[in-house]
């Protein structure tokens, strides 16, 4: 039974009293009987609403799931892992603040940047290798 049949349930039992409506306790029972009838009703439209949302944000997340589907593909989680595991950083020291710069390959690969200490523009030439052993370019080739 639902809120709204109650109610009708509950006036239909007053009215069946057959209490005499001029009386001031009869009136409160008819306006309490009324607001319940009232709240019923508003619950009953805040039901409806809340289920017609359920259904718009299930068709939502329905597209969404499509879309990420569509865009990222079926693997997404494994092609997460190895991008991380591909990044290369490199360390560059600016010569004029002498600061210490944590750089990826991708802005090395740019050629050029401003250190975010001094503003002074840093320069890379990614084919002359001169760093060391953080590259993949193998050293001891060029030793023979």
């Amino acid at each position: 039974m639902t809120n709204t049949e109650k109610v009708a349930y509950i006036r239909g039992l007053a009215e069946g009293l057959e209490l005499d409506t001029d009386k001031k306790e009869v009136k409160v029972l008819n306006a309490i009987i009324d607001l319940l009838d009232d709240l019923a009703l508003s619950v009953s439209d805040l039901e409806d609403n809340l289920n017609d949302l359920e259904d718009q944000v299930d068709e939502v997340d329905a597209d969404l799931g499509s879309l990420e589907e569509d865009y990222y593909g079926e693997d997404d989680d494994e092609d997460e892992d190895e991008d991380e595991d591909d990044s290369d950083y490199y360390e560059v020291t600016c010569p004029n603040c002498h600061e210490t710069i944590c750089l990826s390959e991708d802005i090395i690969e740019d050629g050029q940047m401003d250190c975010p200490n001094c503003g002074e523009t840093l320069e890379f030439d990614f084919d002359e290798c001169g760093c060391g052993d953080c590259c993949d370019h193998n050293h001891e080739d060029e030793n023979e």
